[in-house]
C-alpha cells in the first residue's frame, strides 16, 4: 500500500491522497478541507481524524501555525433531559 492511499478519515474513507491533493489546489482553511472532502464529518464527528488532518493541512499548505478556525469536533449525541426521556412525572 502507498503512503497515499492511507485512510485518514475512516468515517468518511478519505485517503492521505485526496486532503493533501485539496489543500494545496484550494489552498483551503481546516474548515473548508472538511466541506470539500468530507473529512471530519461521519459518524465520530471527527474526534478520531482531526488531528491527522489539521498536521496533513499544515504540511500540505506551509503553515506554521493552526487556522484562526480550527477544525473542531462534535460528540454524535445531543443531551436530553430526563423529563423528555421519561415523559415526566406525574404523581
Amino acid at each position: 500500500m502507498k503512503d497515499s492511499a492511507i485512510v485518514i478519515c475512516r468515517c468518511e474513507e478519505v485517503t492521505l491522497e485526496e486532503l493533501t491533493n485539496t489543500a494545496k489546489e484550494y489552498k483551503c482553511s481546516a474548515r473548508e478541507l472538511k466541506l470539500r472532502t468530507r473529512a471530519g464529518m461521519g459518524y465520530c464527528g471527527g474526534r478520531t481524524c482531526r488531528f491527522a488532518i489539521d498536521a496533513i493541512l499544515m504540511e500540505a499548505t506551509g503553515n506554521q501555525t493552526p487556522d484562526q478556525i480550527p477544525l473542531k469536533y462534535q460528540p454524535p449525541v445531543r443531551p436530553v433531559s430526563f423529563q423528555t426521556l421519561g415523559g415526566g412525572c406525574h404523581e
